[in-house]
């Protein structure tokens, strides 16, 4: 179970291929909520929720990709601000801009004030309205500008693998038992309720200590971001009902956003 449920983070939260893993459909009609594998059954309860568990993990390794990136932009002497453009590109590409559609989505959705049902509809529209544009572009440009800053504090490297680890954690988070799905089908309804509060709680912990070993600011960082997802996760239960597959990429591009912001601060 424990490499099944690696092999689904993997798949769900990344666009890295593995053998046999399981291939999550990424057309619009379930787009960012699909959920169900290669158009056959749901996954296992059990695999889907030690995918969530195990996303932190997941999220170490993007956090390695773009740190390597950051590390290989200075022994080039490119610049810390292309250096930086370039690490969140590769987060981008890592995760084929699942967590980043995610974000405009839920931005068009809370942001056109509709009722939850016809936000939910917005929400799974193939276009991208002016307030899921904005909230792109402006979040996309805090995560470079606060790199680039972190860089030049010397804290790029640690700085965007804390972002990503916390980004993941957020949603193992926002998965936990209490927090109802928005809709019936889709990713939300296959991973909504699936980790122990108790056990969530216990991961939060360990990644903001783990981050303290590395220094106070990449706690706080982490902290930070965290209780930005928690608090997206809340605005998401009232306006929609619940959370869906947008909702868990909008905090997890949220989270990044913060944490970056936060180790930026000199």
């Amino acid at each position: 179970m424990p490499w099944a449920g690696l092999r689904l983070a993997v798949t769900l939260l990344t666009a890295v291929p593995l053998p046999g893993g399981t291939a999550v459909s990424t057309e619009r009609t379930s787009a960012a909520d699909a959920g169900r594998p290669g158009g056959g059954a749901a996954p296992d309860r059990r695999a889907v929720a030690a995918a969530m568990y195990l996303a932190p993990i997941v999220g170490l390794a993007l956090g390695g990709a773009a740190a390597g990136v950051l590390i290989g932009c200075r022994a080039g002497h490119t610049g810390r601000l292309l250096a930086a453009v370039l690490a969140i590109a590769v987060l981008a590409v890592l995760t084929r801009a699942l967590h980043l559609d995610g974000l405009a989505d839920t931005a068009d959705g809370l942001g056109s004030r509709l009722p939850a049902a016809q936000a939910l509809a917005v929400m799974r529209r193939s276009d991208i309205g002016p307030f899921g544009v904005v909230t792109l572009v402006l979040t996309l440009l805090v995560q470079v500008g606060a790199l680039a800053q972190a860089e030049r504090l010397g804290r790029g490297p640690l700085g965007i693998v804390a972002a990503t680890v916390a980004a993941r954690l957020a949603i193992t988070l926002a998965c936990r038992r209490g927090v109802p799905s928005a809709r019936t089908s889709g990713l939300g309804a296959l991973v909504a309720g699936t980790v122990h509060p108790a056990a969530a709680a216990v991961l939060a912990v360990a990644v903001v200590g783990a981050a303290a070993a590395l220094g106070p600011v990449y706690a706080v960082a982490v902290a930070a971001g965290l209780t930005s997802s928690v608090l997206v996760t809340a605005v998401a239960v009232r306006r929609l009902g619940g959370i869906t597959g947008d909702v868990l990429g909008a905090a997890a591009e949220l989270t990044t956003a913060v944490c970056l912001l936060v180790t930026a601060i000199g």
